[in-house]
């Protein structure tokens, strides 16, 4: 049972009082427990340090695992996120993403899969690639006329990620090392 069907309903405010590592959608706890695994980290760090390093762009954020408050009972920390503009925000990020990957773990791939793709295919964010660290494998969703569609999987190849005046040539072969 959900927090729905006890009629609780938990706000940014609650959220701020917590401890430990949490995200909230649509007013429902997530814990984010068990921590990530090495594995999860390593590739995670990769695909943060290849968009530092291809991404020229001085208007662009780039971030692991800060909160991106999407409202007052939805808030969610992507595990690396890439945000154009200005006022993104100070405390939180404020602006909707333009891109987002999620690293699938056993404790969160419902969740990336169904609750959070909705939720980015709804913010509009660009760009959602869920990746399958085990697999080695990352899937590319691109949103065209409001919906997600699966743009490519990927492996061991180049993407160009077009974003506004920007551009990032993304290599995925190199988040596995």
């Amino acid at each position: 049972m959900g927090a729905e069907d006890y009629g609780e309903h938990y706000t940014y405010s609650d959220y701020e009082n917590w401890e430990g590592d949490w995200e909230i959608i649509n007013g429902f706890p997530y814990a984010m427990s068990p921590k990530p695994i090495i594995r999860h980290q390593q590739v995670s760090g990769n695909i943060y340090f290849e968009l530092k390093l291809k991404n020229n762009c001085p208007k662009c954020l780039l971030a692991q695992e800060i909160d991106y408050k999407v409202s007052n009972d939805t808030v969610v920390s992507p595990d690396v996120l890439v945000a154009c503009g200005d006022d993104l925000g100070d405390k939180y990020l404020k602006k909707t993403p333009n891109i987002v990957f999620e690293i699938l773990s056993p404790s969160t791939q419902r969740k990336d899969r169904n609750e959070k793709f909705h939720l980015y295919e709804n913010e509009g964010i660009t760009y959602y690639i869920i990746v399958d660290s085990q697999m080695k494998i990352a899937e590319i969703y691109l949103l065209k006329n409001g919906k997600y569609m699966l743009d490519k999987k990927i492996s061991d190849a180049k993407y160009l990620f077009n974003i506004d005046d920007c551009k990032i040539e993304f290599e995925f072969e190199n988040i596995w090392a």
